[in-house]
């Protein structure tokens, strides 16, 4: 980290010293990298530093590696400025995400210094969960959405997520699947026919969220993809992301159930003008179509990848069949 930087540092923290520096992960596709630096003399026993890297980096995880791709990822980082100066102050302890420090630009590098999760009490993190921690996440994704519901995406992406159809048409033009290659924009449409848009948060993963020591409380990280969209795209995508596919199946009703049922109390304790029983009986009608449509760019993107299973596939033939119906 340059000198520059580190002076950054002390001066937003108050720090004397910097004690030690740790690379908590690199950025996808080789964009930079997350540090956690430990502090001495500051209020702040550590914080987290996301460098990005504007230039073009060599390579790509999956092969994929176009201009297209490289300004998309630019502006996912214009965006996650974005969202840091001028929307993250809306999310108060029920959608808790990390408070930022700094936001500055030095040549062809962005520096954001964000507050340390890990020592604000959510120092855990999961790969697979199990129900309590399923629900915990639920309830930060149903405060997030009711927090942000017919917000306007102004600076943000116009659509949110990182699978956006518009933004894939190189992975669309790769998908072998025919049928879901002909209906994959009847399903975009009929998720952007939603009423009820909100802000979503793009790349809802289960490794984005941060978990406290009892697992009651998250918080999440990575606000790179946020954009409109119907709330059920990041529901979707992130019960792929922590549920085999029996699970998945097992537990969709339940999920359904424990998400809209959190999304009704945010919606009254946040006093928001909308009626959350019609909300919830169009953005449940749309859980599958959401479904489908990540398995849309999965499948053209990675089609190898584990998370192409029979109970995505068997949601996505209902939805493509559903949807043939409607325009037969």
């Amino acid at each position: 980290m340059s000198k520059k930087i580190q002076e950054l540092i002390k001066k937003v923290t108050g720090a004397d010293e910097i004690k030690k520096a740790e690379v908590v992960q690199k950025l996808w596709s080789d964009y930079g990298q997350i540090l956690r630096f430990e502090l001495k003399g500051s209020a702040l026993s550590s914080i987290i530093v996301k460098q990005v890297l504007l230039h073009e980096p060599p390579n790509h995880p999956k092969g994929w590696k176009s201009t297209i791709g490289h300004q998309r990822k630019l502006k996912s980082y214009q965006v996650e400025t974005a969202w840091y100066q001028h929307y993250s102050a809306s999310c108060d302890e029920s959608c808790r995400i990390p408070k930022c420090l700094s936001i500055d630009f030095f040549d062809d590098e962005v520096v954001m210094v964000l507050e340390d999760l890990n020592a604000a009490g959510y120092p855990e993190r999961k790969s697979f969960l199990q129900w309590d921690e399923i629900k915990s996440c639920l309830k930060w994704l149903a405060n997030f959405h009711a927090t942000f519901l017919h917000q306007k995406p102004v600076g943000l992406w116009e659509i949110g997520t990182y699978w956006h159809l518009e933004t894939r048409q190189e992975e669309l033009e790769a998908l072998s699947d025919l049928s879901l290659k002909e209906m994959a924009f009847s399903i975009d449409k009929k998720l952007k026919a939603s009423k009820f848009q909100t802000l979503v948060h793009g790349d809802a993963k289960v490794a984005n969220f941060c978990f406290s020591k009892d697992d009651q409380e998250v918080a999440a990280v990575d606000f790179q993809y946020v954009g409109a969209g119907c709330g059920m795209k990041d529901l979707a995508y992130f019960i792929g992301s922590c549920l085999d596919e029996e699970k998945s199946a097992k537990l969709e009703l339940q999920i359904l159930d424990c998400y809209f049922e959190e999304l009704h109390a945010a919606i009254l304790r946040k006093n928001i003008s909308t009626d959350p029983d019609k909300l919830e009986e169009d953005w449940r009608s749309l859980f599958h179509v959401a479904w489908a449509d990540f398995h849309r760019f999965l499948k053209g993107w990675s089609p190898g990848h584990w998370k192409i299973n029979s109970y995505s596939e068997h949601v996505t033939q209902q939805v493509i069949s559903q949807l043939q119906k409607e325009l037969s």
